[in-house]
């Protein structure tokens, strides 16, 4: 079983919060190192697929719509979590992150959406 990687979208980038969770050993990049920052929603989660890395993004309607319109067309993708920006803090959304990544499998998230507030 591997472990989760992460690949945060040009709408969640934080760098306190990337920094933490690499600080933890979590293994997390961001569309701005990945030279992805102009790239559409659907180029973002075809990258993150690519590099086996689970999407995360606080753009929880446009990645519902997507998620939902690839399960319907049969394409795959590694895992997206959405994060709702306003409602918890950066320390709060590292603990959450945290405890999904070791709660669960790359394997386990292929083709699922998670939402951060599910993992108190």
């Amino acid at each position: 079983m591997s472990a989760i990687r992460l690949y945060f979208d040009a709408d969640s980038m934080e760098r306190a919060l990337v920094a933490a969770l690499r600080e933890r050993g979590v293994d997390a990049t961001t569309a701005l190192e990945a030279g992805m920052v102009a790239a559409t929603d659907e180029e973002q989660l075809e990258y993150a697929r690519q590099e086996a890395r689970v999407l995360v993004s606080f753009n929880g309607a446009d990645f519902c719509r997507i998620h939902t319109a690839r399960m319907s067309q049969g394409d795959s993708h590694a895992g997206i979590v959405v994060v709702p920006q306003q409602r918890y803090s950066v320390g709060e959304r590292l603990r959450r992150l945290c405890q999904f990544v070791a709660s669960r499998t790359a394997e386990e998230m292929a083709n699922r959406l998670e939402f951060l507030s599910n993992w108190t």
